[in-house]
């Protein structure tokens, strides 16, 4: 069984999450601060996206609203010098990072037979090898720290079809590549969470079971016929990930519902508050 829910358990905590601007990044944030985290978040842009709804600036606005504590940082995860910025800027500003939510995704949905050389390496850099990069340059801190948390959120794309038949999904979604990107995320993480075991750093990796409601999904058509998950129950999952006794918990490919579900703790709100 977890910790209990007593709203300090991140107190003195920093954690970076990528983006953060709006969707499961943006509630992941703000379920962090409300349990004291200082919390950072990254997104490409602090403006409007027309494409979108939310900002970082939102973000971090809603998690100052509720008492809590977070700074916006601006970075392109697919530029190498970018993420060292963001690493750096986040480490000048708030401190050396505890915890690590690798969220931020670039993501085409195309046929495997027409899928441009260019997204896809743009796909891979950011999912996969910025992910990489970004714990390899927080990893040291959380050494000397004697702790740290790791968390690279997944997708149930990373699932390998089953058929024939295929689900439809799968045959018609234009999902390959995604889950390829999802599928070597969580197997390096598992390779990682060994790693650094020693250490006492967690890994792991987070999915949500259902599709959440999030501007990226709407643009992918991704929730009309799927059955919906609140943001509010990956939030939850993330902070357990993301708090856990890093030698107990740790190694885990999870999907949301599950985890909760195995740990008997019931989602809450964003802010802390109960959750209807």
């Amino acid at each position: 069984m977890q910790d209990k829910i007593d709203g300090h358990r991140l107190d003195g905590k920093i954690a970076l999450v990528t983006g953060a601007s709006r969707g499961i990044g943006a509630a992941i944030a703000r379920r962090l601060a409300s349990e004291g985290a200082t919390v950072a978040c990254m997104a490409r842009t602090l403006d409007p996206d027309p494409r979108y709804e939310g900002t970082l600036r939102d973000t971090v606005e809603m998690i100052s609203s509720n008492g809590g504590q977070a700074a916006p940082f601006k970075a392109d995860l697919s530029n190498a010098e970018d993420r060292k910025k963001l690493i750096d800027d986040v480490h000048a500003e708030l401190g050396p990072i505890d915890i690590l939510v690798n969220n931020a995704a670039v993501t085409f949905l195309l046929p495997i037979d027409s899928f441009p050389e260019k997204r896809f390496k743009l796909m891979i850099e950011t999912q996969v090898w910025g992910a990489i990069d970004l714990a390899q340059q927080v990893i040291p801190d959380m050494r000397q720290r004697g702790s740290g948390w790791i968390l690279n959120i997944s997708s149930r794309a990373a699932v390998k079809p089953v058929g024939p038949p295929f689900e439809a999904w799968f045959a018609t979604g234009n999902s390959s590549v995604y889950g390829l990107c999802k599928a070597a995320l969580e197997r390096v993480s598992l390779g990682m969470a060994a790693e650094l075991y020693a250490d006492n750093i967690a890994v792991n990796t987070l999915a949500p079971w259902d599709n959440v409601i999030t501007p990226g999904a709407g643009a992918h058509d991704l929730l009309e016929g799927f059955v919906i998950e609140s943001e509010e129950i990956i939030a939850q999952a993330a902070l357990e990930l993301c708090s856990g006794q890093p030698k107990r918990l740790t190694g885990r490919v999870a999907y949301s519902q599950a985890l909760l579900a195995e740990m008997g703790i019931s989602p809450q709100a964003l802010t802390g508050g109960p959750f209807p």
